[in-house]
């Protein structure tokens, strides 16, 4: 099964979480994305990049991928949260002759959240009321239950090394079976001329979620 993820606590009960990611996207390593450079846990992002990098057709794509990378590590420590448990970077051809040339970059976070007991779908209403600046709202019935899906625009502070442009994230806040967290799944990126594509793209991963381990049928035969 090609890009399946599970959150390393899936097997504890409550806290699974189960989402395929389209393709394009690589996971990055937690801990390498925070150290500092010099650490040897920044050896297994360079590990997790490697792939991407040997597609690179000649030097100056490569170099263009590894300034990915930063942009995308800037981002991350902007971004990052208490609960963030998953990151991926998400790198698309622009084949649409318009917008950014070249490569278009994302990055897609998994953040679990605690909330006050309530019905899933009460959760979901309140992910998107509660928040400042959140526009598109919009509630749906996921196949892993009730979701809210919203956007936003935000600009990054002027210290965080990341450029002054601004910054499109999509929510899908997706309520936990348990009653007392919640999957806040987001995508951000700069290539606001392609809105409508990042957001099929969230919508597409938010569809395959599962807080059901997909295994455990196999693994009681």
């Amino acid at each position: 099964m090609p890009n399946l993820v599970i959150h390393p606590r899936a097997r504890t009960e409550g806290d699974g979480i189960w989402f395929l990611r389209p393709p394009g996207f690589i996971s990055l390593p937690l801990d390498s994305l925070s150290a500092e450079p010099a650490s040897r846990k920044t050896e297994a992002l360079r590990d997790a990049m490697e792939p991407l990098l040997a597609t690179a057709p000649d030097e100056p794509t490569r170099q263009r991928f590894a300034a990915d990378l930063l942009f995308a590590e800037r981002l991350f420590a902007t971004l990052r949260t208490d609960g963030t448990v998953h990151c991926s970077l998400g790198l698309h051809r622009n084949d649409t002759g318009s917008g950014e040339a070249g490569m278009l970059l994302s990055l897609f976070t998994v953040t679990w959240v605690n909330t006050a007991w309530a019905p899933r779908g009460v959760t979901a209403a309140r992910a998107v009321t509660a928040g400042e600046g959140h526009a598109h709202l919009e509630y749906a019935e996921m196949p892993c239950g009730p979701a809210s899906f919203s956007e936003s625009v935000r600009t990054p502070r002027a210290d965080s090394g990341i450029p002054q442009m601004p910054l499109l994230q999509f929510h899908a806040h997706l309520p936990h079976p348990d009653g007392t967290s919640l999957a806040l799944l987001t995508l951000s990126t700069t290539a606001t001329a392609h809105r409508d594509t990042f957001r099929g793209l969230l919508r597409q991963i938010a569809e395959l979620v599962s807080f059901d381990d997909p295994f455990a049928a196999g693994s009681q035969g």
